[in-house]
């Protein structure tokens, strides 16, 4: 069955809306939802009722108030549905200490090195989503390691005992802008591991689409909260 993982962006203890990795233009997300009445993270949840959630700690992604603010949300939020983490982890001991915060965490090419995806895979088996950032068409990365390319990237996680892979394109993140099915039926045929795409799925068309070419789930919350994509579909 085709994930639809409900993606919360936590701000100060708060959901807030995502839009373009533009981070600081991000309002709380009742204000334009048409499925929740709060952006209180708890309240939402017992609104929403998704079966699995994707969580951004936007204070730590975006170095704004103390380093802690959300962890006790985020330890709420995991003891009631599967979760997610992505914490802008950049460093073995930092994905050690997230570990015990969600089910899995995401290390991500914007802030985490190849190496560190190795040590942390190598330690974490199974725990470990590795998200491919991509803003303006190219690899997010500081690490003069890291492929260049999404597809040469893939075939380095290959051989690693990771979750997921995470295709991010951060100019599509809560812009409904539709999916570049060509680009992720490639990646789909090279990945070892399950494929799940963030940012820019539209609408239930481009759910249809993404299981047709092999991409098993999509993090999603624009679509969700406008009614382009049925909320019960977040629920199986």
């Amino acid at each position: 069955m085709f994930r639809i993982v409900f993606a919360l962006d936590l701000y100060n203890m708060n959901v807030v809306h995502a839009q373009g990795g533009n981070r600081k233009n991000y309002r709380p997300v009742h204000l334009k939802s048409l499925i929740c009445s709060t952006s209180e993270p708890i309240k939402l949840l017992e609104e929403v009722k998704p079966k699995e959630v994707y969580i951004a700690d936007l204070n730590i992604l975006q170095g704004k108030g103390h380093h802690e603010t959300n962890f006790a949300m985020i330890e709420q939020i995991s003891s009631r549905v599967s979760t997610m983490l992505d914490l802008g982890i950049s460093s073995l001991k930092e994905a050690m200490d997230a570990s015990t915060l969600a089910d899995t965490i995401i290390l991500g090419t914007e802030t985490a090195s190849l190496r560190t995806i190795k040590q942390t895979a190598a330690l974490l088996p199974g725990k470990v989503n590795v998200s491919i950032d991509k803003k303006h068409g190219q690899v997010l990365t500081s690490d003069p390691l890291m492929p260049c390319e999404p597809a040469d990237i893939i075939r380095e996680l290959n051989l690693l005992d990771i979750k997921n892979i995470i295709m991010l394109d951060m100019d599509r993140v809560g812009t409904s802008s539709g999916v570049d099915s060509q680009f992720l039926s490639n990646i789909v045929s090279i990945s070892n591991h399950d494929v799940l795409l963030g940012g820019g799925v539209k609408d239930i068309h481009d759910i249809e689409t993404l299981e047709r070419i092999g991409v098993k789930g999509a993090l999603v919350a624009t679509a969700l909260h406008n009614g382009s994509i049925p909320l019960y579909m977040a629920q199986q």
